[in-house]
Parts: C-alpha cells; structure tokens; sequence
C-alpha cells in the first residue's frame, strides 16, 4: 500500500509517501511544497494545487491522509489552513484519489503513544518506525510521514469499523 501524508500549510506543506512493503514501513518520498509568502492568496492556493496533483500524480499513492483541521487560536492561521486544505482535496478529487484524515492527537497516539507527544518525540519516532539513518529535516515532512505511518497503523480498525 502507498499512502500519501500531507501537512497542510499555506507557507509550507508537508508531504511524505510511506510504502507498505511486506509488513515493512519504508518512506519513499518526503518534502515539502512552499508558496512565496509575498504572493496574494489565491496565486498561493493555485501553486499549492498544482503542486499537491503533480505530486499524486507522480507518486500514485493509494490514498491520500491529511491531518484535520482543528481548533486554531489564531482565526487568520486557521482560515488559510482550510483553505489550503480545500484546495488539497479539490487536488485529490481531480487525480481521483480517495482521501481520509486524523487529529493531530490520533496521530501523536498512533506514532508515539502519547497523545501528548512533543515534535522531537515525533520526528524521532518517525526515524525510528521507518529505519531511517536520521528523520527528515523539515518538520512538516517529518509530520506528512507521521500521518501516512497513522493511516497505516488505523487502516485495519477503520476498515472492520466502517469509519
């Protein structure tokens, strides 16, 4: 299975292909798109789209995980989070791959065990599930493989729940 985790950001978004190879995890590709800050909204959200159907496209995964949107104490960082999460799934729907999502505290739960888990123990987790020499630079790819590898631990309860 190839599963596609995404990071959604305005400035920056993270992704990261995890492949499940007989029962092994193993990151195939991670990055990160980024839009230049002194760009209006919707050029940003154009390059973001363009970029996240290339992606798909190149890397045909088998589904694409983003993480949720959740309560946000900065309304402006808030809404153009969602707005690069629509445009995101508007990528998914055009490439015509399906899509699915987690909480932040899912994904730290999953990878970490620790709903609660700080970046460090995250990106360290990351290295460590996918047998990584040393995790990803950027913290937002390092985030993109954590949501593939939480989609990739769930799939199974998802898939006997229906949810």
């Amino acid at each position: 299975m190839r599963v596609l985790g995404v990071d959604p950001g305005i400035t920056n978004t993270g992704y990261g292909l995890v492949v499940e190879v007989s029962g092994r995890l193993q990151a195939a590709e991670s990055g990160s798109v980024k839009t230049p800050r002194s760009a209006d909204m919707s050029h940003r959200l154009d390059i973001l789209y363009g970029e996240i159907k290339d992606l798909i496209e190149q890397l045909s995964p088998d589904v694409v995980v983003l993480e949720q949107l959740f309560f946000n104490t900065n309304l402006k960082t808030a809404l153009a989070v969602g707005q690069a999460r629509g445009v995101i799934l508007l990528a998914c729907r055009h490439a015509d791959v399906t899509w699915t999502e987690y909480t932040p505290l899912q994904v730290k739960q999953t990878v970490v065990g620790n709903g609660n888990a700080s970046k460090e123990q995250v990106k360290y987790m990351v290295g460590a599930l996918l047998g990584l020499g040393s995790p990803p630079k950027s913290l937002h790819a390092c985030d993109a493989l954590a949501i593939a590898i939480c989609h990739l631990h769930m799939r199974g309860l998802k898939e006997k729940t229906g949810s």
